[in-house]
């Protein structure tokens, strides 16, 4: 994949930004995989995420910074999807990331490349080789390592990270289809058919026209000061008082 396809990428928003190739200001990048495997390493981003937010609630910090780097990975992966039809190779010892002085996690592929379907015949359905690179690229590689590391060290609940995952997969999808309609490939279309694989599958429930999420679980951001409840958030109340699980609405 070459970097000129990922500037096309880049160019929809924050969260689509991806480096790719040479840079000459490459202090403080490592790869993503230390942020799963070694956990002074979680511990520092996470605590630098709990002073952004004002909580001194490690679980809190921890969810926050889980669905702000699934929105990162999404983003580009599902972007790249739509707009080149091909996904990049997200391996987290290939995709190197620091932390910036304020928004978004920075992400940098010095050797960007395509990431091959697993397990696809060659004569797959091109939106089934996505789905299948797209699941085994952001899921599998990056946010299953990503969840055992933040359930082991912060007792973050399957159910919550989960929601996290699928919730940001949604978001992506959303801002593709509002800032380059009609670029190529569907986004809302891929997104459904990631959100029907495990460990996502059952989660919640997606409405495709117009697009809404209702997740089986919360994110924890409501516990920050300031912090309120997203739309999809299953803490918000029926009129009747019941909490909203798995309905459409």
């Amino acid at each position: 994949m070459i970097p000129e396809l990922l500037a096309r990428v880049s160019a929809v928003g924050p969260y689509f930004e991806v480096a790719a190739g040479g840079r000459s200001d490459a202090a403080g990048f490592r790869p993503l995989s230390a942020l799963y495997g070694d956990r002074r390493v979680l511990e520092g981003y996470v605590a630098e995420v709990g002073r952004r937010l004002g909580s001194d609630q490690r679980r809190v910090a921890a969810s926050t910074l889980h669905i702000g780097t699934a929105a990162r990975l999404w983003s580009v992966a599902l972007g790249a999807a739509v707009l080149t039809g091909q996904v990049p190779d997200l391996a987290p010892d290939r995709l190197l990331w620091r932390t910036p002085a304020a928004g978004p996690i920075e992400l940098w592929l010095p050797r960007p490349a395509a990431c091959p379907p697993p397990g696809t015949a060659a004569d797959a359905p091109s939106s089934a080789a996505l789905v299948d690179a797209l699941h085994d690229t952001v899921m599998v590689r990056n946010l299953e390592p990503f969840a055992r590391a933040l359930r082991r060290h912060f007792t973050l609940s399957p159910l919550t990270l989960r929601g996290n995952a699928a919730s940001a997969l949604v978001g992506a999808a959303r801002v593709l289809g509002e800032r380059v309609p009609g670029a190529g490939g569907d986004p809302v279309a891929l997104a459904g058919a990631l959100l029907g694989r495990e460990p996502m599958v059952g989660e919640g429930v997606l409405d495709r026209d117009p697009l809404a999420y209702r997740r089986g679980s919360c994110c924890l951001y409501y516990r920050a000061p300031g912090g309120g409840m997203c739309g999809e958030c299953v803490l918000h109340r029926r009129p009747g008082g019941a909490p909203v699980r798995g309905v459409r609405g």
